[in-house]
């Protein structure tokens, strides 16, 4: 019989392996500055921020845009960020009319602008609907981020201006680094566009 103690360590264990090789990736952590500085100079220019993503990805998502709407660690003037998981009206017809997996690049086309930051999040790199919108955002002209896990690094590449990989290939630890990312960018948006008190 298995031991709940020893999986709930294992369980720490890993995900503390995957938050000290994402600490000491260059190129994610190189990744979290670009992003954060494209995204402070579209939303400098008027710009807005898009996200989409499926299951704990959309809550990510969602996450994110609550950070840059609302308040990350100080007050300031809300930053127009929307996630594109949130409309059941929309996300239904589109799924009806269209297909599943045209459920954000319609969104991306009818509400992006260029300028504005796409980021689409898959933790496998390979979900039809963050795939098809990445690519409305390109053709929009927008600012396009994904973030995902090591697989899907390459797919996910020749679609993006910049890539934030996740050094896991296990679905809960990729988000986990990546909402730990996400509060980095956050962090270093809210700075560079306001002085804290």
């Amino acid at each position: 019989m298995n031991d709940p103690l020893a999986d709930v360590i294992g369980y720490f264990r890993r995900s503390r392996e995957a938050l000290d090789r994402a600490a000491v990736d260059n190129s994610l952590l190189s990744s979290i500055v670009a992003i954060a500085v494209g995204i402070a100079q579209s939303l400098a220019s008027g710009g807005k921020i898009l996200l989409a993503g499926n299951g704990g990805s959309a809550a990510d998502a969602q996450h994110i845009a609550a950070e840059m709407l609302v308040r990350f660690k100080f007050d300031r003037d809300p930053l127009p960020a929307i996630a594109l998981t949130t409309d059941t009206s929309v996300l239904t017809a589109i799924g009806n009319d269209y297909g599943f997996e045209h459920l954000f690049e319609r969104q991306v086309r009818g509400l992006g602008r260029t300028g504005d930051v796409f980021i689409g999040i898959s933790t496998s790199g390979c979900s039809p609907n963050v795939i098809n919108s990445l690519k409305a955002a390109r053709d929009t002209g927008l600012i396009v981020v994904g973030f995902t896990g090591t697989a899907g690094a390459a797919a996910m590449k020749p679609l993006c201006d910049v890539v934030l990989a996740a050094p896991s290939d296990e679905t809960a630890l990729i988000q986990q680094v990546h909402i730990t990312a996400a509060h980095a960018v956050c962090d270093l948006v809210e700075r560079n566009l306001f002085k804290p008190d």
